[in-house]
């Protein structure tokens, strides 16, 4: 059987801050469902678009949801990907993406989509959901989304995994940890990790994960940004995340969005308290939630987009969440 016919664009857009995001829209003309609302997908912490069209083993989260008839955008915020700064600050954090980024990422689709939906079906990963829950916290009369996906995404700090406690327990330190060289890193640690037991256990199950292609693997890995580390920092301590001056889960609280909380059972970047916060917080008459995993094969962060059984176990789920949402 003949694969559909994939398309790819890049779109580079100006945020009015300085910067060019990196946008790529995503497509099959043969399958296309233009009446369905487009996907916008955000990558999170030290981490870019790359690995949501990239997959080791199987079809990768876009191939998978263009594949059944979705038109599928992915977004590059500053600091992400190939996104390039002309002269905008280097020092950014949650405010700016919130008030520059996501709102011109929004409207930059809506003008240029295929699909005929006026809104957006928003999937955030990981710190993207939180870049998210930012976004409608301060534009929550204008967001312009029609349902949001949290995979793995973070609202309010619950039991924090001792590493991540740690690693962001000053706010002081965490402003200066090393800000280069984290994908030369990564490219020495995954070699090794494959032969010892426990290494990564927190973010990846080594065992469904095929790691074999280390050069492509690490295509994803993005250097931290200081200023946001140090508010991540000041979030993980306080538990809520403040914005602008706004309490983001108090913002979120209020604003009724199909909201579908997808989390790994056995995550240690993200534990499932956590990532399923939103769905207790969530001022949504419509919230379904997914923890993925089990003793046979347990996911952790990374699973949810690259283990082995990701297309049957997070992308399917998906695909039919988008399909009853409209």
């Amino acid at each position: 059987m003949t694969a559909p016919e994939f398309r790819e664009r890049l779109h580079l857009v100006p945020n009015g801050d300085g910067w060019l995001l990196e946008l790529r829209q995503y497509w099959s003309p043969s399958h296309l469902d233009t009446s369905r609302k487009p996907v916008l997908m955000i990558p999170g912490y030290c981490m870019n678009t790359f690995i949501l069209n990239f997959h080791p083993s199987g079809p990768s989260m876009v191939r998978y949801l263009v594949d059944r008839g979705a038109e599928v955008w992915t977004a590059n915020l500053r600091g992400q990907g190939g996104s390039r700064r002309i002269d905008g600050s280097k020092k950014f954090g949650f405010r700016e993406v919130a008030n520059q980024d996501l709102p011109s990422v929004v409207d930059y689709i809506q003008t240029h989509q295929r699909s005929e939906s006026p809104l957006l079906d928003a999937v955030g990963c990981s710190l993207g959901a939180t870049f998210l829950f930012s976004y409608l916290a301060l534009n929550p009369e204008s967001h312009g989304l029609g349902g949001l996906i949290t995979m793995g995404g973070p609202l309010r700090w619950m039991n924090p995994h001792p590493m991540v406690d740690t690693l962001f327990r000053s706010p002081e330190l965490a402003a200066v940890l090393p800000v280069w060289g984290t994908r030369h890193i990564a490219k020495r640690v995954l070699p090794i990790a494959k032969r010892l037991p426990f290494v990564l256990d927190v973010y990846m199950n080594k065992a469904m994960i095929d790691l074999s292609n280390v050069d492509q693997l690490v295509r994803t890995v993005d250097d931290p940004i200081p200023y946001l580390n140090m508010q991540i920092a000041r979030w993980v301590s306080n538990r809520d995340l403040l914005v602008a001056g706004t309490n983001v889960s108090e913002a979120v609280s209020q604003i009724d969005l199909p909201l579908f909380c997808v989390a790994a059972n056995a995550d240690g970047i993200v534990p499932v308290d956590t990532a399923m916060s939103a769905a207790d917080i969530m001022g949504s008459s419509d919230i379904e939630t997914l923890k993925v995993g089990d003793a046979r094969n347990w996911f952790a962060h990374a699973d949810l987009f690259i283990n082995k059984e990701a297309d049957t176990r997070v992308f399917g789920p998906l695909h039919a969440w988008l399909t009853r949402n409209g």
